[in-house]
């Protein structure tokens, strides 16, 4: 007896395996522009690659160590590792010897890189899922509990070993991927052409080198749908465009406002759109608001340093603003290294005996870096040597560098999350105006970056009192105007920990301290109408980080209406609202400039 076939299965049948072919030959035609790509690769860079050597030698020595002096303690960690992993063996190898192929009752601990059900519910991801957990588990276990390293040592030692347990994530392997093999079977290879596309257009952007697109670069343009607060360029100069905002109220703050970014990034984080941007939001409050917008500098700014920044960037700021407001002061906002460079400044201010600044506001900022955090991983000399050497042979440290190295502090959310979904899942980059602007990086001038790293970060010398600039020998202490600082729970980059430690040796009579939740940027971009994260107050700043954040009291909601509270009392009364500009200082361009459109040139 014959079994009839139905024909239009061997249609579909047909049309599947040419689907197949297809996606075939397109991928072999993108893996030869992927090797012509990565082709471009220049030589290796003497700046950012990877940590010195000798940060694993010191951890094989502690480690060795521990062996001879405590074998118990090793033995102990060992025997609890393998106790773990055998009996997840076992537990697999008898669901196979008795045909029972389902994943075990324990599923093992929750990690959102495991989102798949396919992890919990099929055997074979299952297993693989938690083999991964437990030796994750025991090395992190392992690296912390090491006694023969200093705090410092450890927390080196710890992050590197983490960033390879990271790397080595079942979930960065197509093989051991089931969510990325689902969607290749489903589209017939269609999501892994996709991904090599992706990961093609990625290597060719940046010359041979990989760094994952974080957002759909055509979604955005600068001036239309993001950085569109209606405003005009009334100032420039080689190191900045000064912008002033249109006021949208009949009368405003008497002392101007000046808020300066982080020259690693560009201004706009504070102007995205309409519904969460603080510029925006402050002019809507009645301040009269300039905003600077700096140069991306290449390497015809290889001379500029830190006296650079001061000089041309703050003091000039300064005094053109009170020449266009007509005012003697102005209050002041620095941002993250912004935020640093404006402490020096005001102890500058101080002692030159220059009242322009009346009170300051600091976003995440580090003035004490005797803790600055994840980040003191990378303030070794063998990183801050290698960016000497990068920056002596061309002037300047290139945008690439900086935006890799913050991503591999949140390496699961900025590097293999977002290269899973674009070259394994075959997903186009998300529409999202943040993450454009994290990838709108900007370079850094050669003898800046060498005098910022040195000097502050490494010798920690304003917190010492011992930072020389243009002529002076500045300190914390020397700072005595009022100040408002906003730190951030989760913040990587600038510790909230750190940046009380800094603020409390100001000399300053009035200070207040808030700590937001949240991180770096959403914890300062977080305006009242989202009601999204709260913040923690205590006017008791005599005591330690750990005294301040027991007596702290939470606060539902944003801190920027507590924030526009304490400005609105720094700037006196109330005048009509003002033009734009001056007579002396005609408007130049409209909002956002001209510097802001600069984009980074290739590495």
């Amino acid at each position: 007896m014959t079994t009839k076939t139905d024909p239009s299965d061997d249609s579909a049948n047909a049309e599947k395996l040419e689907r197949l072919n297809a996606n075939l030959a397109k991928m072999d035609v993108l893996s030869k522009r992927l090797v012509a790509a990565m082709g471009k690769k220049k030589s290796a860079d003497p700046g950012l690659q990877a940590p010195s050597q000798d940060v694993y030698i010191q951890a094989a020595a502690a480690y060795m160590a521990e062996m001879m002096n405590n074998p118990s303690k090793i033995l102990e960690q060992q025997v609890n590792y393998w106790g773990k992993s055998l009996k997840h063996y076992v537990d697999a190898q008898q669901q196979v010897a008795h045909g029972k192929l389902t994943p075990p009752e324990d599923k093992g601990p929750s990690d959102r890189r495991f989102k798949s059900e396919l992890w919990d519910t099929h055997p074979y991801f299952n297993f693989i899922k938690q083999q991964y957990m437990y030796s994750s588990e025991a090395i992190t276990d392992a690296m912390q509990n090491l006694d023969g390293l200093s705090d410092h040592e450890k927390s080196r030692v710890s992050f590197f070993a983490q960033q390879i347990v990271d790397m080595f994530a079942p979930t960065n392997f197509l093989a051991t991927n089931p969510e990325a093999l689902s969607r290749a079977v489903e589209t017939d290879g269609a999501s892994l052409v996709q991904g090599l596309e992706n990961l093609v257009h990625d290597i060719e952007a940046n010359e041979g080198d990989l760094l994952v697109s974080l957002a759909d670069e055509t979604a955005f343009k600068i001036g239309e749908n993001i950085a569109a607060t209606e405003g005009s360029v009334v100032f420039r100069n080689r190191m900045f465009e000064l912008i002033q905002y249109k006021p949208t109220t009949e009368k405003v703050n008497a002392t101007p406002l000046v808020i300066f970014p982080p020259w690693i990034n560009k201004f706009y984080v504070m102007d995205l759109k309409p519904q969460n941007s603080l510029i925006k939001w402050l002019v809507d409050q009645g301040h009269t608001l300039f905003v600077v917008s700096w140069i991306n500098p290449d390497e015809t700014y290889a001379d500029v340093g830190i006296d650079t920044y001061v000089d041309e960037g703050y003091l000039t700021a300064f005094e053109h603003i009170k020449k266009i407001t007509g005012e003697k002061q102005v209050n002041a906002v620095g941002y993250c290294i912004a935020g640093t460079t404006l402490s020096l400044v005001l102890a500058l201010l101080k002692k030159r005996g220059d009242t322009s600044v009346k009170a300051a506001t600091f976003f995440t900022m580090l003035s004490d870096f005797d803790d600055p955090g994840e980040m003191g991983v990378f303030l070794e000399d063998d990183f801050v040597d290698g960016i000497e050497r990068q920056v002596a042979e061309k002037g300047y440290l290139h945008s690439f560098f900086m935006s890799r190295t913050f991503s591999y502090l949140r390496a699961n959310d900025l590097v293999y999350g977002p290269a899973i979904r674009s070259y394994m899942l075959g997903e186009a980059p998300p529409a999202f105006d943040l993450l454009y602007w994290n990838g709108d990086s900007t370079n850094l001038p050669g003898r800046f970056v060498v005098e910022y790293l040195r000097n502050l970060c490494q010798q920690n010398k304003l917190a010492k009192g011992e930072m020389e600039l243009l002529g002076e020998t500045l300190s914390l202490t020397d700072i005595d105007v009022p100040i408002c600082a906003i730190a951030c729970e989760t913040d990587h980059i600038a510790a909230w920990r750190g940046s009380y430690a800094g603020i409390t040796q100001f000399g300053s009579k009035d200070k207040t301290f808030i700590v937001s939740e949240s991180g770096h940027v959403a914890g300062i971009i977080n305006p009242p109408s989202k009601k999204k994260y709260g913040h923690y107050t205590n006017t008791d700043m005599t005591g330690t980080q750990d005294a301040w954040w027991a007596g702290a009291t939470f606060n539902e909601g944003s801190w920027w209406p507590r924030w526009d509270g304490w400005l609105s009392g720094k700037s006196a009364k109330k005048v009509p609202a003002r033009t734009l500009g001056s007579e002396e200082f005609p408007i130049l361009a409209p909002a956002p400039g001209t510097y802001v459109q600069m984009k980074s040139n290739k590495a």
